[in-house]
């Protein structure tokens, strides 16, 4: 069984104020292309389709001409999605019936009751049958209501317990999950993140990878680093783009599964994707930054540390000549370093609730009630899922 495995192409974000339309739509064609040339079994996309839970309409037309090019294609490839955390699981999962009969599974939502169960698609190749188990991004409070009497208390635990529902046959079946969560390897090891990535404070959104180390392959969708988490069979593909400067340094590309028998080792392979625009890192000091300008650097994506000790005339202006894509224009010099040291403080680190009690005071110049108190206390346990 050989599938794509994609995640978090975030469709409709913007690089600070650029729009990455065109080159998203680039990225994706590349994709479709791929799909032509190597035909896979499958299609796996781990979630964060949009950037946004109200998408534009041009970021969904954009994510339809995907799906069109990728239905396309014959034999038909089948395409399995699930929500991510920047997704609404009920704008994604519309018409999910329909798709299905043109083999795009959609799963929006996790179990939400007793009888209901983890959307599972089968496969078939010369080895068997496979069973896809797509589960969306989750909070422990989605699946209050399957754990009446004893609801889980953290995510680990959430994802662990409505896993275990599903009776699965680890023995003698192949299984994939497809999953949008934080998850951390044996002894909380955390994946690596980056700017463009948001995770809780104190780490109340992690997920411990012992709950899905039964499976022959786990397909994760939240984090932008292409990485494998404690096993190689545990794996985050990554973004098909870059989307912060702290990106840089990845190498994106598109993650190819190759899944045998039960008893054959798992083939992963990387094929390279070709942006329209990378996202450079530039410093020194402006004439410097000016003269090293090479030709195929001038349209991409550019943060740039300026390290002159005296403000030069017009940075800006002069950088954007070169340069058509500046992201941001930073300085880093003795000056800006020596008031960095003489105004910085340790900051006092906070809980939320306590950040908010300071926070009301300020504002409405009195402490909050104790009715107001309680109020607040069960919206903050709603947020961590408590």
């Amino acid at each position: 069984m050989k599938f794509f495995h994609l995640s978090d192409m975030h469709i409709g974000k913007q690089l600070h104020r650029y729009s990455l339309k065109e080159d998203q739509e680039a990225i994706l064609w590349e994709i479709t292309d791929y799909a032509w040339k190597i035909h896979p079994d499958a299609i796996v996309i781990a979630g964060d389709i949009y950037d946004k839970s109200t998408p534009s309409a041009e970021a969904v037309t954009i994510f339809d001409r995907f799906l069109t090019g990728l239905a396309e294609i014959t034999p038909k490839i089948p395409i399995l999605i699930i929500s991510g955390n920047h997704d609404s699981a009920e704008r994604l999962q519309y018409a999910s019936e329909i798709l299905k009969k043109n083999h795009i599974y959609m799963a929006g939502s996790v179990p939400e009751t007793e009888g209901e169960r983890i959307r599972k698609v089968i496969l078939k190749d010369e080895e068997g049958e496979v069973d896809f188990y797509l589960l969306p991004f989750m909070k422990p409070s989605y699946v209050r209501n399957v754990f009446r009497d004893n609801p889980p208390e953290s995510y680990s635990e959430a994802v662990k317990r409505i896993i275990e529902r599903e009776n699965i046959d680890y023995d003698t079946r192949r299984n994939v999950l497809v999953s949008h969560q934080f998850y951390v390897g044996d002894g909380g090891e955390a994946p690596k993140t980056c700017d463009s990535e948001v995770c809780s404070v104190g780490g109340i959104d992690q997920v411990d990878t012992a709950g899905v180390a039964g499976f022959d392959y786990v397909a994760l969708g939240h984090l932008h680093g292409a990485q494998k988490v404690g096993s190689e069979k545990i794996r985050y593909c990554g973004t098909p783009l870059k989307y912060s400067v702290s990106e840089c340094g990845h190498h994106k590309t598109l993650t190819v599964v190759t899944l045998k028998s039960k008893k054959d080792v798992l083939q992963i392979e990387e094929l390279p994707l070709h942006p329209i625009r990378d996202v450079r890192k530039k410093t020194g000091t402006l004439e410097e930054i000016l003269a090293g300008a090479r030709e195929e650097e001038r349209e991409d994506y550019v943060s740039i540390t300026l390290t002159d000790e005296i403000d030069p005339y017009k940075p800006r202006e002069q950088l954007e000549r070169v340069y058509s894509h500046v992201l941001e224009i930073r300085v880093d010099n003795q000056r800006t370093r020596k008031k960095l040291e003489e105004t910085e403080e340790e900051p006092e680190v906070k809980d939320p609730f306590s950040a908010f009690e300071d926070f009301y005071r300020e504002m409405q110049g009195k402490d909050m009630s104790e009715e107001e108190k309680k109020v607040m206390e069960q919206i903050f346990d709603e947020v961590k899922g408590e």
